[in-house]
C-alpha cells in the first residue's frame, strides 16, 4: 500500500487548509507500520499537500520511503515550466531527489502539448542527473491513448484509475495487462472510488455482502480485489483520518495475490451489478473541478448524489444535503460553462449530472 496525500484531513471544509498535526501523525503512523511509498502532487490541496508531506518526512522519515510526486502537465505552458515546477516541488518537499516522478494526469488535451515541448527528453535528463529516480505517468483518458503513451519509452511505472466498479473504465483491465506485459509497474489510484465504495451501503447491497465468507468492511473488499491481481504493483489509498490508516495498514498486512476465491470474485461481480442497478455516480471527489466560477459545490453535491442512490434513495441523505449545501453553492447556480468538464479526470458529464442532482434534491 502507498499513502496517497490527496485527501488529507482538512479544517473548515477548505481543501487548502490541511490539519497538519493530524496529517503528519497519519503519514508517520503508516510509515512506522510498513508503508514505504508516499504519493503527492503539485496541485493536491491547492498546492499545500507537498508542503505537509515534506514536514511529515522530517526527523528521519524521508530515508524510510520512496517519495512520489507529479509534474502538473495541465499547468505547463513553456518548456521552462518543467524546471520551475520541479524546483518548487523539491523545495516544498524538502528533498534533493524525487524517487518516483510522474507526468500528471495525461490525456489528449495535455499530452500533445508537453510531448511537443520535449518533456520526455527533459525528464530523461533529470534521470541522468539523479534528481529523478524513476519516471512514469498518471493517466486519465481512453485506452488507445494509454497504449500510445506506454509505447513512447521504457517507463518504470504508470498510475491508473481501477476498482471493481470500473474494470473497463479509462485504461481499465486491458491497460493494466498491457503495461504489466511490458514490464511496467502499475500503481492503482481510486481503488475505493474516492471512498464511495466504503460508505454504509443500502440494504440490497448489505444482503449480498452477507453472502461472503469474509467479514470485511466494504473498503477492504475493494482493496483486496485490487491486491489480488498479480499485474498490480502498488495500491494507493487517500486517507482522511487515522482510523482509515490503521484499518488499511491492517488490510494490507493480510493481502496477497490470488487470495480471493472464485466465489469472492463472483460476489463482487454481483455487488457491482447491483450498484449499477440502483445508481452510481463516478465522481471520486478529487476536487479538480474547483473552484467553480459560479460557486457550485460540485464534489460535495455529487457525494450526496452518490450516497443517495447507493443507500437506495434514503430520504435522510436529502435532509443532510439541505443542511449542508448552501443556496449559493447549489446546482441551480450552474451556468453550464463547461470548465469543470474540461478539468474532470473522469470525464464526467458534470453539467447533466448537476441537473439531475438538482431535480433530486431541490424539488
Amino acid at each position: 500500500m502507498g499513502f496517497g496525500a490527496m485527501r488529507l484531513p482538512i479544517l473548515d471544509g477548505d481543501p487548502a487548509k490541511i490539519n497538519e498535526p493530524l496529517a503528519i501523525e497519519m503519514i508517520r503512523y503508516a510509515i512506522d507500520h510498513g508503508v514505504n511509498y508516499v504519493d503527492s502532487a503539485y496541485m493536491y490541496h491547492r498546492g499545500n499537500s507537498e508542503i505537509v508531506v515534506g514536514k511529515a518526512l522530517r526527523d528521519g522519515y524521508r530515508e524510510r520511503v520512496k517519495l512520489a510526486t507529479k509534474l502538473p502537465c495541465q499547468m505547463v505552458n513553456t518548456a521552462e515550466d518543467f524546471d520551475r515546477f520541479l524546483g518548487e516541488q523539491l523545495k516544498k518537499l524538502q528533498t534533493d531527489k524525487i524517487d518516483f516522478y510522474l507526468l500528471h494526469g495525461l490525456r489528449k488535451t495535455n499530452w500533445p502539448k508537453v510531448r511537443d515541448l520535449g518533456v520526455v527528453k527533459w525528464a530523461e535528463g533529470k534521470l541522468d542527473e539523479g534528481v529523478i529516480g524513476n519516471l512514469g505517468f498518471s493517466f486519465h483518458d481512453e485506452l488507445p491513448l494509454f497504449k500510445e503513451i506506454v509505447d513512447v519509452r521504457p517507463w518504470t511505472f504508470c498510475q491508473i484509475h481501477y476498482n471493481y466498479m470500473d474494470k473497463n473504465y479509462q485504461a481499465g483491465v486491458e491497460g493494466l495487462h498491457y503495461a504489466a506485459d511490458r514490464g511496467i509497474g502499475v500503481v492503482i489510484m481510486e481503488p475505493i472510488a474516492g471512498g464511495r465504495l466504503a460508505i454504509n451501503p443500502p440494504e440490497a447491497i448489505k444482503k449480498l455482502w452477507r453472502e461472503g465468507h469474509h467479514r470485511w468492511k466494504p473498503a477492504e473488499w475493494a482493496l483486496q480485489w485490487v491486491w489480488d491481481q498479480p499485474e498490480v504493483s502498488l495500491v494507493l489509498s487517500g486517507m482522511s483520518n487515522l482510523e482509515q490508516v490503521v484499518e488499511n495498514v491492517r488490510s494490507a498486512g493480510r493481502s496477497g495475490i490470488g487470495s480471493l476465491t472464485p466465489e469472492d470474485h463472483g460476489l463482487l461481480e454481483r455487488i457491482a451489478s447491483k450498484y449499477r442497478e440502483i445508481g452510481y455516480v463516478g465522481c471520486t471527489g478529487c476536487g479538480y473541478c474547483q473552484p467553480c466560477p459560479s460557486g457550485v459545490a460540485i464534489p460535495e453535491i455529487f457525494g450526496f448524489f452518490n450516497e443517495y442512490y447507493m443507500r437506495d434513495r434514503d430520504d435522510s441523505v436529502k435532509q443532510r444535503y439541505k443542511e449542508s449545501i448552501k443556496p449559493e453553492n447549489a446546482p441551480k447556480n450552474c451556468i453550464r460553462c463547461g470548465k469543470c468538464e474540461e478539468l474532470c479526470p473522469q470525464h464526467l458529464p458534470i453539467r447533466d449530472l448537476l441537473r439531475g442532482a438538482g431535480d433530486t434534491f431541490e424539488r
